[in-house]
C-alpha cells in the first residue's frame, strides 16, 4: 500500500491543473456551453475540496505523531526535505523534477539550515521560456510551506537562499527523546541483507599492513549497517586454493613425513612458504611433484586434503591473533568454497553464448569493458575471475543479498568493474534493484611518503605493527603519569584502547580513496582530530557527572522530568550538533566514506568544549570546592553528547574506557 499523503497530493495537483485549464478556457469564451466546454468543473471543485480536507487531516495526524517523538532519532535534514519538497511542488507545479537542496547552515547568522533550490529552479524556468527572479521563487516556496512541527521561521537572503530557523521547543523534545530512549537508529523502510567482503588475506602468508585498511574499513562498514538494523554477513574471502598449495604440500611431505599421524610444528609459516617457493623455483623435480600434488588436491584425495587443512589451520590461528586485537569478527568463506560452483557458472555463460575462445582460453567480454574475463585457462584450470563470478553468483542467489560491498585496494577497481558488468550482462542482477559496490582504498605510506616498508625493504607484518602500537601507547600513558593513578588492570585497558583505537582511527579519519601516511607520533598525539584526543575528551565528559556526585539513576530521572533548555547560543549549537547524527549516518550509507563520521565526532567534541567553557554545568564554592549548584539541563546535554560519542566509537570499532 502506498503513502496516502503522496496519493492525495498527486490527485490534488492533477485536479487543480485541470481546474486551471477549464477556468482559463471558460474565461476566454463568451459562450462556453455552446462551444462545447465541459460542464463538470463544479463537480471537480467539490471533490477537490473534499480531498484537501482529508489531506489536511492526514497531515495533522502525522505531525501529532512526530510531536510525540518516537523512540527512533529523527533525521532533521530529511524531514526538512519533505517539508520543502511539498512547498516547491506547490510553488512551481509546472516543474516536473524541481531540485531539492537542503543543507545545514555554515554560520549561525544564516539560520540553522538553508534551502538553496530557488536559483536552480529559476534556471529551469528560464529554459522553459519563463524568466523569474529567484527571490520571487523563494517567496513562493515560503508561502507554500505546510504547517509543521519543526520550523520556527524563515527568511530570504542574497539571491534567493532560504534561511531556516528551527523551533527550539521541538529540538528540546528530540534531545529528551534521545536521553530517555538512548541512541536509536532512524526507522528502516525495509530490512535488507548486506554482504560485506573484506580483509581477505592469503593462506600460508602472514597478514601485512596492506590488509590493515580492508579489515578496519570493512569492519566499520559492517558495524554501521548492523546499527541501522540490516542483516549483515561479514565474509572473509581468503585465498585458500590454487597452485601454491602443491608446493606447500610437497614441502610438508619432505620436512614432516609423519604429518598424517602427528601435527607438524610449523612455527613460522612465512618462512615455510619462502622455503617451498625457493625449491619450486630452483628444483625441477620438486616443481613437477608440486604440480602432481595440486592435481591430487583438486581430486580431493584424503591425505592431500588433510595436508591442505593443516596448512590452513596454522594460518587461521595467525589471522585470529590480529582479529582478536582489532575486535573484528568474520565468517571465512575462501576460494575453495566456490570450487564446484565455478563449473556451473562457466556453463551458464556458455549456455547464453557469452564465452569466446582466445588462444586456448575461455574468455567473456562484458559490454563497455576493454579487457575480458578469463573464466577457464588453457590448461583447463579456473582463475580469480572465475572464483569472483562464482562468489558473486552465490551471494546473489544463495545468500539472496540486497547489497554487496567489496572492500579491497584501488588496484582491483578495473577487475571488479568487469566482473560486475559481466554479471549484469548475463542478467544476474539489476543495479537499480540490487546494490553491488566496490569500496576501494588507497595504500598505506611510510613517513617518507613511499609505500610502507620495514628498514630492510620487507612488507610490514601486521602483528608487528600492532605490538609496536601497544608499546608506544604504554610509553605515552607513562609520560602522562597515568601509571601512578590507574590500577594495573585499568592501565592495560587504557593501553589497548589507545593503541588499537589510534591505529583504526588514523585509517578511518582519512578519505579511504586516498593514500595515507602511517605515523605513530601523529596518531598518538592528544591534540587535534585523533583517537587519543577523542578518547580523553570522552573520558572527561563522562567524569563531569561523577565529580558532581550524580549517578546514572539521577540522570535517567532528570531526562524524564527536566526540560533541556537551549537559551544560550552554545547550548543551541551543541543541541543541533548532537541531533545531526542521523544525517551523518544517512550520508555514509550513500557513499560509504567513513571519514565523515570521524569529522562529525571531532566537531561534536570541539562544540562540546565551546559549550563547557561558556556554560556552567556544576557551580562550586570557590573556597571550599563543594558543589553548590547543578544545572541539570546542562548535565543532560553532557550526557547526550557522551551517548552520541559512544555510538560513534562503536561504529568505528573504538573501545573507550572509564578511566584514562
Amino acid at each position: 500500500m502506498g503513502d496516502p499523503i503522496a496519493e492525495y497530493t498527486a490527485r490534488l495537483l492533477r485536479q487543480e491543473n485541470e481546474i486551471k485549464a477549464l477556468s482559463a478556457q471558460i474565461d476566454s469564451l463568451k459562450n462556453p456551453v455552446a462551444l462545447g466546454v465541459p460542464n463538470h468543473i463544479d463537480e471537480l471543485r467539490e471533490e477537490n475540496t473534499k480531498l484537501k480536507y482529508r489531506l489536511n487531516i492526514l497531515k495533522r495526524s502525522l505531525q501529532e505523531e512526530r510531536m510525540e517523538c518516537t523512540k527512533t532519532m529523527m533525521n532533521i535534514n530529511l524531514r526538512l526535505q519533505e517539508i520543502f519538497g511539498e512547498a516547491i511542488r506547490a510553488a512551481c507545479p509546472e516543474l516536473d523534477s524541481a531540485p531539492l537542496a537542503v543543507t545545514p547552515s555554515q554560520q549561525a547568522k544564516f539560520g540553522d539550515y538553508q534551502c538553496n533550490s530557488a536559483m536552480a529552479m529559476a534556471q529551469m524556468l528560464k529554459a522553459k521560456g519563463s524568466k523569474v527572479n529567484p527571490r520571487e521563487i523563494a517567496e513562493k516556496i515560503i508561502q507554500n510551506i505546510p504547517e509543521n512541527e519543526l520550523i520556527q521561521s524563515t527568511e530570504i537572503a542574497g539571491p534567493g537562499f532560504i534561511n531556516v530557523h528551527l523551533r527550539k521547543s521541538f529540538v528540546s523534545k528530540l534531545l529528551t527523546n534521545l536521553l530517555v530512549n538512548g541512541v536509536q537508529p532512524p526507522p528502516l523502510a525495509s530490512r535488507k541483507k548486506v554482504v560485506v567482503d573484506f580483509s581477505s588475506p592469503n593462506i600460508a602468508k602472514e597478514m601485512h599492513v596492506g590488509h590493515l585498511r580492508s579489515t578496519i574499513i570493512g569492519d566499520s562498514m559492517c558495524r554501521l549497517f548492523e546499527f541501522l538494523g540490516y542483516e549483515v554477513v561479514r565474509l572473509n574471502h581468503v585465498g585458500d586454493w590454487g597452485t601454491q598449495f602443491g608446493m606447500l604440500i610437497a614441502h610438508l611431505q619432505d620436512k614432516f613425513p609423519n604429518y598424517l599421524t602427528s601435527c607438524p610444528p610449523i612455527g613460522d609459516l612465512q618462512a615455510f612458504y619462502k622455503e617451498s617457493k625457493k625449491r619450486f623455483d630452483e628444483d625441477e623435480v620438486f616443481k613437477k611433484r608440486a604440480y602432481q600434488c595440486v592435481v591430487k588436491l583438486q581430486s580431493k584425495e584424503p591425505e592431500f586434503i588433510k595436508a591442505w587443512n593443516l596448512i590452513c589451520d596454522v594460518s587461521r590461528k595467525e589471522f585470529q591473533r590480529v582479529y582478536d586485537c582489532l575486535d573484528v569478527s568474520l565468517v571465512e568463506r575462501g576460494e575453495s568454497f566456490y570450487q564446484e560452483l565455478m563449473t556451473e557458472v562457466v556453463k551458464k555463460f556458455e549456455e547464453k553464448g557469452l564465452v569466446e575462445m582466445d588462444e586456448g582460453r575461455k574468455v567473456v567480454f562484458a559490454p563497455g569493458q576493454s579487457i575480458p574475463l578469463t573464466v577457464v585457462k588453457s590448461d583447463g584450470g579456473y582463475t580469480y575471475d572465475t572464483s569472483d563470478l562464482a562468489a558473486l553468483y552465490h551471494r546473489l542467489f544463495v545468500e539472496k543479498a540486497d547489497i554487496l560491498i567489496y572492500v579491497t585496494d584501488m588496484g582491483q577497481g578495473v577487475h571488479f568493474q568487469v566482473v560486475f558488468a559481466a554479471a549484469q550482462m548475463i542478467g544476474w542482477y539489476d543495479p537499480k534493484v540490487t546494490r553491488v559496490d566496490h569500496a576501494p582504498f588507497g595504500v598505506v605510506l611510510g613517513e617518507d611518503k613511499k609505500k610502507f616498508k620495514t628498514r630492510s625493504g620487507d612488507t610490514v607484518r601486521l602483528m608487528d605493527l600492532l605490538e609496536e602500537g601497544l608499546k608506544r601507547s604504554m610509553d605515552k600513558l607513562k609520560d602522562k603519569e597515568r601509571d601512578k593513578v590507574l590500577t594495573p588492570e585499568e592501565l592495560t585497558k587504557a593501553q589497548k584502547a589507545v593503541a588499537f583505537g589510534c591505529i583504526k582511527y588514523a585509517d578511518l579519519s582519512h578519505n579511504r580513496i586516498n593514500d595515507y601516511v602511517f605515523s605513530f607520533d601523529k596518531m598518538l598525539d592528544d591534540r587535534g582530530n585523533t583517537a587519543a584526543y577523542l578518547l580523553y575528551a570522552f573520558t572527561r565528559i563522562r567524569s563531569i557527572a561523577r565529580l558532581a556526585n550524580i549517578d546514572e539513576a539521577a540522570l535517567r530521572k532528570a531526562a524524564e522530568t527536566t526540560e533541556v533548555l537551549l537559551d544560550h547560543e552554545k547550548e543551541w549549537k551543541l543541541g543541533r550538533c548532537i541531533l545531526r547524527f542521523p544525517e551523518i549516518l544517512h550520508k555514509i550509507l550513500d557513499d560509504l566514506l567513513l571519514h565523515t563520521l570521524c569529522d562529525y565526532l571531532y566537531e561534536l567534541a570541539t562544540t562540546f568544549t565551546e559549550f563547557y567553557d561558556s556554560c556552567y554545568c556544576v557551580e562550586k564554592d570557590r573556597q571550599t570546592g563543594e558543589v553548590v549548584k547543578v544545572n541539570m539541563w546542562r548535565m543532560l546535554l553532557c550526557d547526550a553528547t557522551a551517548a552520541i560519542m559512544a555510538k560513534c566509537f562503536d561504529i568505528l570499532g573504538l573501545t573507550p574506557v572509564q578511566r584514562m
